[in-house]
């Protein structure tokens, strides 16, 4: 009888799944989203989905246990704060109370300024363990048995999912990318030869013979990564020596640190383009005291407060690694400078 019956009610689960896939805008501008209002009651990137999905059936299982009574998402959201503070009484990371904060704000509709958000411990870049030195994992990979995968992400500085779906027929040139630039330039400028041009122009950036097309990337987002380094040559001839339409790699190691990779790959990037701070022009002045200043200079907070980076060449790293904000690479990627 199931749902047929006019007693059956939907459980936390059922109900909470309900709500996030009514929210799902895979693909979809968050931009325009943003300019409309909507951008509340959406989820933009599938990983995103999955991951806000996973830690609100942590929140339910608790309810369950602690609190069976609770039977509707309404009544549920009164325990959001009391779950949080649990969850950091048992010592998880910054990272990941806030994380749960969020995905329980996108399932609840509360936004930071809110009056009724959970303030959730704040992040600092030192406490961050992730790829910083050797982990246990790694005394089962082998970089020397793993040469070609290593070089690879060294020179790319793609994301795991990316180097998965990375195929032979994602290589190209800078050549043929400035050919199509020029060729877009004659063509009407509808949505879809503007969004292309956009895509293609941020190449313009770099200074590289060869690149990456990144067809989806983190939020769906298009990209061409330049393929840098030492390496780049061997990387390309690799690329080049496997049957057309191949996958570059069929097997992705799981011990491999690819996020250790990327950051090398983006310390490199900003090395190859950074400007000496000392040559960078006093180009504005301060409104308030009337003194000159650098504004293409970003100044580092936190742990690293007073370390001065180049924001030209921060924003370079960015546009290569997929993000859309230059100051992130200062926190995850940029290393010992």
């Amino acid at each position: 009888m199931g749902r047929n019956n006019k007693h059956y009610s939907k459980t936390l689960h059922q109900q909470a799944y309900d709500r996030l896939v009514s929210m799902q805008a895979f693909g979809e501008s968050k931009r325009k989203a943003k300019l409309e209002g909507s951008i509340k009651n959406k989820i933009f990137s599938f990983n995103t989905y999955q991951t806000y999905s996973k830690h609100i059936g942590y929140f339910i299982d608790y309810l369950k246990e602690h609190h069976p009574e609770i039977t509707t998402l309404d009544k549920a959201r009164t325990y959001v704060p009391e779950w949080l503070k649990h969850q950091e009484s048992r010592g998880l990371s910054a990272w990941t109370v806030q994380t749960e904060a969020k995905a329980l704000g996108k399932l609840f509709g509360i936004a930071p300024e809110d009056d009724d958000y959970y303030e959730p411990p704040q992040r600092h870049r030192v406490d961050v363990k992730r790829s910083r030195g050797p982990a246990k994992r790694d005394i089962h990979f082998s970089e020397a048995n793993n040469y070609d995968f290593v070089s690879f992400c060294r020179c790319t500085g793609l994301r795991r999912s990316e180097v998965e779906a990375a195929h032979t027929s994602d290589l190209t040139t800078k050549k043929e990318l400035v050919n199509e630039i020029a060729y877009l330039k004659t063509q009407p400028m509808n949505i879809k030869n503007f969004n292309r041009l956009t895509v293609l122009e941020e190449t313009e950036l770099f200074d590289a013979e060869y690149y990456i097309h990144v067809s989806s990337g983190k939020g769906g987002r298009e990209r061409y990564a330049p393929i840098v380094g030492e390496e780049a040559d061997k990387v390309v001839s690799r690329i080049k020596s496997i049957p057309k339409d191949k996958k570059i790699f069929e097997y992705i190691p799981s011990g491999a640190d690819i996020h250790g990779y990327r950051a090398e790959y983006a310390t490199k990037m900003y090395r190859d383009n950074a400007r000496p701070i000392d040559k960078i022009p006093y180009d504005k002045v301060n409104k308030g005291t009337g003194y000159e200043y650098q504004s293409e200079v970003y100044t580092c907070r936190k742990d690293e407060q007073k370390k001065k980076l180049d924001k030209g060449a921060m924003v370079k790293c960015s546009k290569a690694l997929g993000h859309n904000r230059a100051e992130i690479v200062a926190g995850s990627y940029i290393r010992g400078l």
